[in-house]
């Protein structure tokens, strides 16, 4: 079903507006991992799937078999019986959020070779809070909004957390996951951790596999803290809180002019400052966010519009629309729709809430439901008339999702580049306006080996992804050239859950310490137990050496012949307009043959 732009757009900001005033639940997600037989706690003939269709078809990820403990002993056992039959072990929690394919082996469809999958699951019956020490310790398997809950049900705050919910305590470690802030500890999650449970291999007298405890004086902590789920599997985490406390946040949506020479003092100023930035409409809102007395007046909450639950059929109805768009290569209709999407973020606050709606700033409320977000991940089965809005069994929004993190005084330049690039033609920006523009994060230097060693900003940015791979997208050479010029003109380090395939070309050359986690590997898991090729890719981050036709349409290459764009469909390699060594895929149909 496709409506009319104007009443597409209308729909949009009455449902962002509905959705405020009443408590809209949606259809779960569906389970990440999908078995033709089931067993107890194991399952065989299964296909893992990516939460938003990124992948997840049997030529994707096909694995013979599944187990889901329920404790770590069971864990253990797991491991222990993989490694006495040498086959390959990876990790999936319930979420399976992570854009590239880390949590799955590299297994032929016909099921020939063996493996085993662990999921997390079921892993997740212990909380336990010490509120005299400060700390919580919980299974790897715990939802991030589980845990919140009981923190702050004792009076305790835990103090980072990624803005999406959705995630399990030890899947948000291991991939760098973070909030924002250079206060404190800092913004990113894992600099949170005091102490790490690994069930890893060990020698048969040791009963094959064995469970490991660290804690920041031991010399493979730094290492564990970000793992990617490489070293072994995690089974408990250990966190830092503080005592419980509220935040005051207030959004100034202004003009743009200046915030890449503004941006240290906005980070320095508020303890967990934001800015987002949406280029074609020369406006950035910079987020006013800091933590007040648990005293304060307010009983505000945080619950992101983009992570709200969304009319299934407004889904369906507005990535229809955007197809007909790219199709149409209408730029002025994917303009109109970024102006809706930006005026109705600014009218409710980006889903800010004193209460019931939004009355106005400042929104005060305790730091756990103001911290994160996530709503249309919780429902009653029987309502099927809303769901995130993403859910691939809909056809709703499908979209790439970049992040960079830049060395802090690289970002500057950054921006300046984007905006030359922006101001040759602004309208070209709106398709990136439609999601949630540019969301740029603060996060602290960290001492963890696949951590960044250095004040860094991250920019996120969403946009149109095509359901068929060998489909270009409209202004996709603009995308290219920014994703170029943040990961090799800049130096860019990729967010390790996210990103097209390119991003990760030579990234254990961004990091210093990157042969130190290589050691602590080998000597966790020297038989590359929790290897796999789809995992080399990214951490080892090697381009592919036989460049296929259409290669760079889904960033598995950087373009150098035009085969490797869509010739056919007007697409040819180019050089990039501000950054010259770019090679982006570029519509020009007077080239066409």
């Amino acid at each position: 079903m496709r409506l009319p732009l104007r009443l597409l757009a209308a729909l949009l900001h009455l449902l962002a507006w509905t959705s405020t005033l009443l408590n809209i639940h949606a259809m779960p997600p569906p389970p990440a991992v999908q078995c033709n037989r089931t067993t107890g706690s194991s399952a065989s003939g299964c296909t893992l799937y990516n939460t938003y269709g990124a992948w997840g078809d049997r030529k994707d990820c096909h694995i013979p078999n599944v187990t889901y403990p329920t404790t770590e002993e069971q864990l253990r056992l797991a491991v222990a019986y993989a490694n006495r039959n040498k086959i390959k072990v990876k990790v999936v929690s319930k979420f399976s959020h992570t854009i590239p394919k880390l949590a799955c082996p590299m297994i032929s469809t016909s099921g020939s070779e063996e493996a085993l999958l662990v999921s997390t699951a079921k892993l997740d019956s212990s909380i336990e809070v010490d509120a005299e020490n400060l700390a919580v310790t919980a299974d790897a398997g715990v939802g991030l909004r589980e845990l919140i809950d009981r923190v702050e049900e004792a009076g305790l705050s835990l103090v980072a957390a990624p803005y999406w919910e959705g995630v399990s305590v030890a899947g948000l470690i291991s991939t760098g996951a973070h909030g924002s802030s250079w206060w404190g500890k800092g913004g990113a999650v894992h600099d949170h951790v005091i102490g790490l449970s690994l069930v890893v291999p060990a020698r048969p007298s040791e009963g094959y596999a064995k469970i490991i405890r660290l804690e920041p004086q031991d010399p493979l902590f730094d290492a564990a803290k970000v793992s990617l789920g490489l070293l072994g599997v995690i089974s408990k985490v250990k966190l830092s809180l503080e005592r419980g406390f509220k935040r005051s946040i207030a959004y100034n949506f202004t003009d743009d002019d200046r915030f890449e020479e503004v941006y240290v003092d906005h980070a320095k100023k508020h303890e967990f400052a934001d800015i987002t930035w949406y280029p074609s409409k020369h406006k950035a809102v910079y987020r006013y966010d800091d933590r007040v007395p648990l005293n304060m007046s307010g009983n505000g909450v945080y619950d992101f519009i983009g992570f709200q639950s969304n009319s299934i059929l407004i889904s369906k109805s507005m990535r229809a629309t955007e197809n007909t768009l790219e199709n149409a290569r209408s730029v002025s209709g994917k303009c109109t729709l970024a102006a809706t999407t930006v005026g109705s973020k600014e009218l409710l606050a980006n889903g800010l809430r004193n209460g019931l709606i939004f009355t106005g700033y400042p929104v005060v409320g305790r730091q756990g439901k103001i911290q994160t977000s996530g709503s249309c991940l919780y429902s009653p089965t029987a309502d099927i008339m809303t769901t995130c809005a993403w859910d691939p069994r809909i056809k709703g929004l499908f979209f790439y999702e970049t992040t960079a993190i830049f060395p802090s005084p690289k970002f500057g330049d950054f921006i300046r580049d984007v905006k030359k690039l922006r101001d040759l033609k602004p309208e070209n920006f709106c398709g990136v306006d439609i999601y949630n523009g540019f969301l740029i994060r603060f996060i602290k230097s960290s001492r963890a080996y696949l951590g960044h060693s250095e004040d860094s900003v991250v920019v996120d940015f969403n946009y149109y992804r095509a359901n068929e791979p060998s489909s270009p997208r409209l202004n996709q050479d603009v995308w290219e050239e920014v994703e170029q010029m943040a990961f090799f003109k800049y130096g860019a380090k990729p967010h390790w859950a996210k990103n097209r395939n390119l991003a990760f070309l030579n990234v254990q050359h961004k990091y210093p310490n990157f042969h130190k986690f290589i050691a602590a590997k080998e000597q966790l898991d020297p038989q590359n137990m929790f290897s796999s090729e789809w995992s080399d890719e990214i951490v080892f981050g090697k381009e592919m050496e036989a460049k296929g036709d259409g290669c760079a349409l889904e960033g598995q290459c950087i373009c150098s012949e035009d085969r490797h764009c869509s010739p056919d469909k007007g697409y040819f390699c180019q050089r990039g307009l501000v950054y010259k060594e770019a090679r982006v895929c570029r519509y020009s149909p007077s080239s066409i043959s």
